[in-house]
């Protein structure tokens, strides 16, 4: 696994799932290792119309970034079928220095489970019965690197009975009264002849002459010559039987590839076995998992852009390596476990910083992907009417906008018109750009919708309250707060759930019935944030 995840914040407005995207592609152009862009949330409304426009896909979702069994460096020994011989299964096992192998079904199935315990306890049985039931014919020869004397007769295609071994010293020895033998005999011609005169089940020969009259044998026997001693061949009968007979097939521990190493680490404490059989998702075995697999894992590494807050990032980020981050917001409180790259400028969006970066790199950017990041750079600037808003913000997306041959002007009209606002569910709305924050041990839940034309989202006023309110209880927020930001009127109308006193005390506005509204205040970053801060710091 070489990938390294670019995602933006929970809740993803424009700029955090564009940052992921070009970022992405600026690396992946720089042939640095392979970006992926990611997200941890849905795309809203205003996203997704910029990704259609400029023909973009929504970067994958990420739920979280929990260790997996799949970034584990777990063994891939080889996976035997189910009918092969305990002779194949006992070499690759030692050539390969695996104490047990998956064996697996005609689709690649786990079938059972082979150790070199069950091997060793099927070996010690083997001493004690000298019986041998249905045994495959093409497992004998396999295993004997031997030839089947009589083949244009012989059609039966297994063989059973008591292993029994004819030493050339012993030629009078009685070969039996019924067919329910394997008899092992040397170059002995009067016992063979015996042997196929009372149609004994089967007759391997060893290190002999064959003679024709053998060949064209009608007897119901199973002739088979071999090269091998009778010592090596009464070993070896009983390893070409299928491992489906001796493989463990009930109450296998199996893990898949998408399974968390926490409940990995549950399993293993209750477990007795050594190695554990890996799936993917159509239940193929792809792999063999070790407890010392789990001693060192492989972190999932992640890029980080246009958020710094441990809240805001991704569930699981404790267990991520942070290769980087790219952001324009307050430093907040994620921490590494070694030194990273951070850049982190006083800018209104961080499409702006990765401009800079494409520039210093040498890298143009598609026509698509310059749209695409103008677009990104007008949504978190508010058409440039945002006080987080610079000069190097509007150059850049002037820039952009001509790579892309398109007028900001349209783009913004597209932006910020809310469609079907009276139509939407009101979590869906309240949670298109919503974000938690930690202020001084207060926990506040802030949302901001910004649109051309705040009325219609405002006749829904107690609909918000009545959410804000259960979101507030159910959280444990001290404060809830929506922005509906109104680019004409170059203002945000605030509706909260908390103190009346502190929004009074933060904003310097009466507030009434549990609202507000503030000219000038078009960003949630520099005019919510700090003022909240400032009261409670």
């Amino acid at each position: 696994m070489n990938e390294i995840f670019v995602t933006g914040h929970r809740n993803p407005d424009t700029d955090s799932i564009v940052a992921a995207i070009s970022y992405a592609a600026l690396r992946n152009a720089l042939g640095d290792s392979e970006y992926r862009a990611a997200r941890i949330g849905s795309i809203n409304d205003e996203t997704a119309r910029m990704l259609e426009r400029f023909g973009f896909e929504a970067p994958l979702h990420i739920k979280n970034m929990r260790t997996q069994v799949s970034d584990l460096d777990y063994d891939r020994p080889p996976t035997l079928h189910s009918t092969v011989t305990m002779d194949l299964a006992w070499h690759t096992m030692r050539d390969v220095e695996a104490s047990s192998l998956p064996i697996v079904d005609d689709d690649g199935a786990l079938f059972g489970l082979l150790s070199a315990g069950d091997i060793a306890g099927y070996s010690m049985r083997s001493i004690t019965d000298g019986r041998i039931e249905a045994l495959p014919v093409f497992n004998l020869l396999s295993v004997l690197e031997g030839k089947l004397v009589n083949e244009n007769s012989f059609v039966v295609e297994t063989v059973s009975g008591e292993l029994r071994i004819a030493v050339p010293q012993a030629i009078d020895e009685p070969v039996g009264d019924g067919r329910d033998r394997i008899l092992i005999c040397g170059d002995q011609p009067e016992l063979i002849a015996e042997a196929l005169e009372k149609e004994i089940n089967c007759l391997i020969i060893c290190q002999s002459e064959i003679r024709p009259e053998w060949t064209r044998s009608t007897a119901a026997t199973c002739i088979v010559s071999t090269p091998l001693d009778a010592r090596t061949v009464a070993r070896l009968v009983y390893l070409a039987i299928p491992v489906e007979r001796v493989c463990q097939k009930k109450d296998i521990v199996a893990f898949h590839l998408s399974d968390y190493l926490d409940d990995v680490r549950e399993v293993l404490l209750k477990s007795r076995f050594r190695s554990y059989p890996v799936l993917d998702e159509n239940e193929r075995v792809v792999g063999m998992l070790s407890r010392y697999h789990l001693l060192r894992p492989r972190r999932k590494r992640v890029v980080l852009v246009d958020h710094n807050e441990a809240a805001q990032s991704v569930p699981g980020l404790e267990q991520v390596e942070i290769m980087e981050i790219i952001d324009h917001h307050r430093l907040a409180d994620i921490q590494t476990a070694q030194p990273v790259s951070v850049r982190n400028e006083p800018v209104g969006s961080t499409n702006t910083i990765i401009t800079a970066m494409y520039q210093e790199k040498g890298v143009m950017p598609s026509p698509r992907m310059a749209g695409l990041m103008a677009a990104a750079i007008l949504s978190d600037t508010v058409m440039f009417k945002s006080p987080t808003c610079t000069a190097r913000d509007v150059a850049m997306a002037e820039r952009l906008a001509r790579i892309a041959h398109v007028s900001l002007e349209d783009i913004g009209r597209e932006l910020f018109s809310v469609q079907g606002a009276e139509e939407k569910p009101i979590e869906e709305l309240f949670r298109t750009d919503y974000k938690v924050f930690h202020i001084a041990e207060h926990n506040i839940g802030v949302s901001q919708i910004t649109c051309a034309d705040a009325s219609g989202l405002l006749a829904r006023r107690e609909e918000f309250m009545a959410y804000m309110r259960k979101l507030q209880k159910e959280k444990e927020f001290d404060f809830v707060i929506l922005m509906i930001t109104d680019v004409l009127q170059e203002g945000s109308h605030l509706l909260y759930v908390g103190s009346d006193e502190d929004m009074q005390q933060a904003f310097g506005a009466a507030p009434k019935d549990k609202s507000m509204f503030l000219p000038g205040v078009m960003s949630r970053k520099k005019q919510i944030i700090p003022m909240l801060t400032a009261l409670w710091g």
